[in-house]
């Protein structure tokens, strides 16, 4: 048996923003391998993203810094390149639905046949499971209250991006 700090776990994904529904996968994920890599990836098929790879990265950073073993690293190209270069020995992706599972397990599948490396599903908090990227980038864009969906750093870009108060308007969401 493998100790598990020892372990290096893969969580991609575009990040745009990143979420409190990824901090507690990522939290998760430190409990249970020791290392996170947190691979903020470009993926083809979204456009190219409100918030640009960079400012992702360090936003990432940002929200993450408080956790032992984790890292926050960009990468092009594919998730199972990214764990080839990070020495990943899993890659971790958190499920909100039914539907969010068909798709992971189709890509675990083609990811293990091409590299051999395993996925890992977590699902997400039940209090978390209707958060999501798109729609955050809508709420905020419409000046809607986010500062319960994201961590405080995002909060910030975001209203900075939109030109509207991190907070919104109490009385919408």
């Amino acid at each position: 048996m493998t100790d598990s700090s020892s372990l290096i776990a893969l969580y991609p994904g575009s990040f745009d923003p990143f979420h409190n529904g990824h901090l507690a996968v990522v939290t998760e994920v430190a409990e249970l391998f020791g290392n996170v890599v947190v691979a903020v990836m470009h993926n083809p098929d979204k456009p190219s993203g409100l918030i640009p790879l960079v400012d992702r990265v360090q936003l990432a950073r940002r929200c993450t810094e408080h956790l032992a073993g984790v890292r926050v690293e960009a990468f092009p190209g594919l998730a199972v390149q990214a764990a080839a270069a990070t020495g990943a020995n899993f890659i971790v992706k958190g499920l909100r639905t039914p539907g969010d599972f068909e798709v992971e397990q189709q890509m675990a599948h083609t990811n293990r046949s091409v590299t051999g490396i395993r996925t890992v599903y977590l699902p997400s908090r039940a209090d978390q499971a209707f958060i999501s990227s798109r729609f955050i980038r809508e709420i905020a864009q419409n000046g809607g209250r986010i500062d319960h969906l994201v961590p405080e750093p995002v909060s910030v870009a975001l209203a900075g991006i939109f030109g509207k108060p991190s907070g919104g308007d109490k009385g919408r969401s």
